[in-house]
């Protein structure tokens, strides 16, 4: 059985433009960055030649790589779910109980997954402590830095 990768539609569609974007513009620019290094003769100490190939497997490695999770996609509609218990798609306030300071964190699939917009995998510490949980609740996290202890405040279905 394949194992699903859940995300939503943003996700999804992201991964479909990145997809695009290496196919139609990064893979015929590399091939062009090959072809011009291969007409400067000796390929074996070209750095050129030797840099594109490089640029040219991470290229077509991370096609394979989307088009793996895009064929494994289960895409959640995050407007269609609803209740208390944070599952997939809820997007969390927490309180943490140290420092009182708030944040806001929505649980998504690893491909769509940015500390920095507020979007954490669903297999992540924090989200794998907060799933079945409920507002009011309280939460400890073991996370590199060391344990931390939070309270669920909020969550919502944007």
């Amino acid at each position: 059985m394949v194992d699903k990768v859940p995300m939503t539609q943003a996700g999804h569609t992201a991964l479909e433009d990145e997809l695009k974007q290496r196919q139609s513009v990064e893979r015929p620019r590399i091939i062009e960055a090959i072809a011009e290094a291969r007409s400067h003769g000796d390929l074996s100490e070209n750095a050129e030649y030797h840099a594109a190939k490089e640029a040219q497997s991470h290229n077509e490695g991370r096609i394979a790589e989307i088009e793996d999770k895009l064929a494994r996609a289960d895409i959640i509609d995050v407007s269609k779910l609803s209740g208390d218990t944070i599952k997939f798609g809820a997007t969390v306030t927490l309180i943490d109980e140290d420092t009182e300071k708030k944040a806001v964190w929505q649980i998504v699939g690893e491909p769509e997954a940015d500390a920095k917009k507020g979007r954490i995998s669903i297999t992540s510490p924090l989200a794998r402590a907060l799933i079945g949980k409920k507002k009011g609740a309280s939460v400890e996290v073991v996370a590199p830095g060391g344990a931390k202890a939070y309270e669920i405040t909020k969550v919502d279905w944007k």
